[in-house]
C-alpha cells in the first residue's frame, strides 16, 4: 500500500511540470517575431528594398532614385511573347511596398515585402492591362531576392532589350 501511495505522488509530480502557477497566463510569442529575433528570418524592417528578384522567368528590380526614392521594374515572361513589362516607382511602408507603373497613376498598388519576397495581389488595377500583352498579367507576381546588387538590378532588361530599371 505504502507502495501505490509513493507512485501516485510521483506521478502527479511528474504532471506538474514542477512550476507554482503565477496567477497570469503568459502570452504565447509570435513566431515571425521569435524566429527574426534568432536570426532564422530576415528583419523586414532592417533591410533595404533594392536588388534583383526572380522567379523562373519572372524578373523585378528595384534601384534606388534621389528623385522618385526607388525605380522598380517588373517583366514576366510566359513564352510565345507573352509578358508584361514595364517601369516606374516604388515607395515602402513596413511590410508594404506602393508600386506605381508608368506616368499616369493607373496602375499603382501595394504588394507585400517581407526582407526577401515580394508579391503583388491577385486583383490589380485595369491600368497595369497597359503592360502585358496578349493574355499575360502581374497579378498574383511572386519573387524572392537573388540579389541585393542595385547594379545588377539597373542591368536587368526585358525581351526587347530595354533596361527596366537603369538608363538606355
Amino acid at each position: 500500500m505504502k507502495r501505490a501511495g509513493l507512485l501516485l505522488v510521483l506521478l502527479l509530480a511528474a504532471c506538474s511540470g514542477g512550476q507554482a502557477p503565477t496567477g497570469k497566463a503568459e502570452k504565447p510569442q509570435d513566431l515571425e517575431k521569435a524566429a527574426i529575433e534568432r536570426g532564422l528570418v530576415r528583419n523586414p524592417a532592417d533591410t533595404d528594398i533594392a536588388g534583383l528578384y526572380a522567379r523562373d522567368t519572372d524578373r523585378i528590380c528595384i534601384v534606388p532614385d534621389e528623385e522618385l526614392g526607388y525605380r522598380i521594374g517588373a517583366f514576366v515572361d510566359y513564352g510565345d511573347r507573352i509578358t508584361c513589362s514595364g517601369s516606374g516607382r516604388a515607395s515602402r511602408v513596413g511590410e508594404s511596398l506602393h508600386i506605381e507603373f508608368g506616368e499616369d497613376g493607373s496602375c499603382s498598388f501595394d504588394a507585400k515585402y517581407d526582407g526577401d519576397k515580394i508579391a503583388f495581389p491577385g486583383a490589380l488595377p485595369d491600368g497595369c492591362n497597359k503592360f502585358c500583352a496578349k493574355r499575360a498579367s502581374y497579378a498574383g507576381l511572386e519573387v524572392t531576392r537573388l540579389s541585393e546588387s542595385a547594379a545588377e538590378a539597373a542591368a536587368m532588361r526585358d525581351a526587347n532589350g530595354k533596361r527596366l530599371c537603369g538608363g538606355q
